[in-house]
């Protein structure tokens, strides 16, 4: 069977069909546009987007293969994994399906990083008991609060490299003030997870995998969940 599986989040839409060793990444606009698989007959999804997202991409699946989709939900478990959430519908299905990932790669204690609008961190333990986590702003996002929220910082010039010296201008001093939290970031990740296997995705995964020594990089985190939640 040909299976499209789809990550839908709050900047893109992701898609892998692993049959045919094919991907894509497009905005939620451009869905007519992409250069999709002639022939899927399920399709496996994950959204953090919205009904309306939702319903756009069930109209698109079905108008297109004639295949309603089946979106993931988090729940209270799945296999051995067992949410920290007392209310599951609480925690972003993202989050859970990247806990679903770590565990089936590790099957013991190890940690999960999503490095995309937000961070979110995720321990488990070695009975797949998952333990908590955080969410963090992502880079572009504390850049975007810090420059569109504070009316004293006049942009002189982008700093296009990660550099974590002290700024010479404002915007300078912005980005590498928020590279240096990243930094420390990855540092106290590394330091709390120990020897644990540390699997991290996202946008800013594999930059966070350079800061951190044995950190894995796992791009298809999340969609790899969806095989784990949906079967």
């Amino acid at each position: 069977m040909t299976v499209l599986d789809v990550d839908i989040g709050n900047t893109f839409l992701k898609w892998r069909m692993v049959s045919e060793n094919r991907r894509g990444a497009i905005r939620l606009d451009d869905l007519a546009k992409e250069d999709w698989p002639a022939l899927v007959e399920r399709v496996r999804v994950a959204s953090v987007a919205g009904k309306d997202a939702n319903q756009q991409v069930s109209d698109f699946s079905r108008a297109r293969w004639g295949v309603e989709p089946e979106f993931a939900q988090t729940e209270s478990r799945c296999g051995e994994v067992v949410n920290s959430y007392a209310d599951p519908s609480r925690m972003g299905v993202d989050r859970w399906l990247a806990i679903l990932s770590g565990w089936d790669k590790a099957k013991r204690a190890c940690w999960v990083v999503d490095c995309g609008s937000a961070i979110t961190i995720e321990q488990i333990d070695d009975h797949g008991c998952h333990k908590g986590g955080y969410i963090i702003p992502g880079i572009q996002l504390m850049s975007r609060n810090l420059l569109s929220n504070t009316a004293e910082i006049i942009v002189d010039h982008s700093a296009e490299a990660f550099e974590s010296r002290p700024g010479v201008n404002t915007s300078e001093a912005v980005q590498h003030g928020i590279n240096l939290t990243f930094m420390a970031l990855a540092k106290q990740v590394r330091e709390m997870a120990g020897d644990a296997p540390l699997y991290v995705t996202g946008g800013d995964g594999e930059l966070f995998c350079s800061l951190v020594d044995g950190a894995q990089w796992c791009p298809d985190l999340v969609m790899g969940g969806l095989e784990l939640a949906l079967g």
